[in-house]
């Protein structure tokens, strides 16, 4: 059984390429697929998982980066068991000048056809042996976690993540520090991005 982890900002590309990985008539290897749409949960995903095979579209996550010297943290996280294969869905010269920096195993465009992105997956990971141990990836945030952080990056002040999620600004604020915990942020910047929190008094904080 083989770890693979996909990385798209796309959610059609991320639950399409999913669900074609696990139809295993077309590969001779059978796959355990997660895929995530957050940059800062994949790094923290790798380290934790240890996916033999990452699959990642950087581009769409171009402008959520303040600076593209940002990405070294995902890569680093990418040690020699992780084969990384990049899908290109557009053109950014620096973005492709940065990433030849590190050993990635494979660059596609994302047109390709699936035939030869499955030559590419077949390759990567039969170049090294399976992985014995737990087949069920354990979450590193709980999916209240996961829908408060996603509110939390589109820059929503605690009192409009309790409204949209239907619960009061203490169980937000004790979400955000369970994330900050978990994530090991020491404050709201994470390697990837700013969290940005609207204004707020300390009682809306608390309330």
């Amino acid at each position: 059984m083989f770890k693979i982890l996909l990385i798209d900002r796309c959610y059609f590309t991320r639950t399409g390429l999913e669900s074609w990985l696990n139809q295993t008539d077309f590969f001779p290897a059978s796959f355990l697929v997660t895929s995530l749409n957050n940059l800062m949960l994949a790094k923290e995903h790798i380290v934790q998982w240890q996916p033999d095979v990452i699959i990642a579209d950087l581009y769409g996550f171009k402008n959520d980066l303040h600076h593209i010297q940002q990405l070294s943290s995902l890569f680093t996280a990418c040690g020699k068991d992780n084969h990384l294969i990049l899908l290109q869905s557009g053109e950014d010269a620096q973005l492709m000048a940065y990433c030849a920096q590190y050993k990635v195993h494979a660059t596609l465009q994302k047109s390709e056809p699936m035939e030869t992105l499955a030559k590419v997956i077949d390759h990567a990971v039969l170049s090294r042996p399976a992985r014995t141990g737990p087949q069920i990836a354990t979450p590193l945030l709980t999916r209240q976690e996961e829908k408060v952080l996603s509110l939390w990056m589109e820059g929503r002040s605690n009192q409009s993540i309790a409204s949209k999620m239907s619960i009061n600004g203490k169980t937000v604020y004790t979400y955000k520090r369970n994330i900050r915990m978990k994530l090991g942020m020491g404050n709201r910047f994470t390697p990837f991005l700013s969290l940005p929190e609207a204004p707020e008094t300390v009682q809306d904080n608390l309330n």
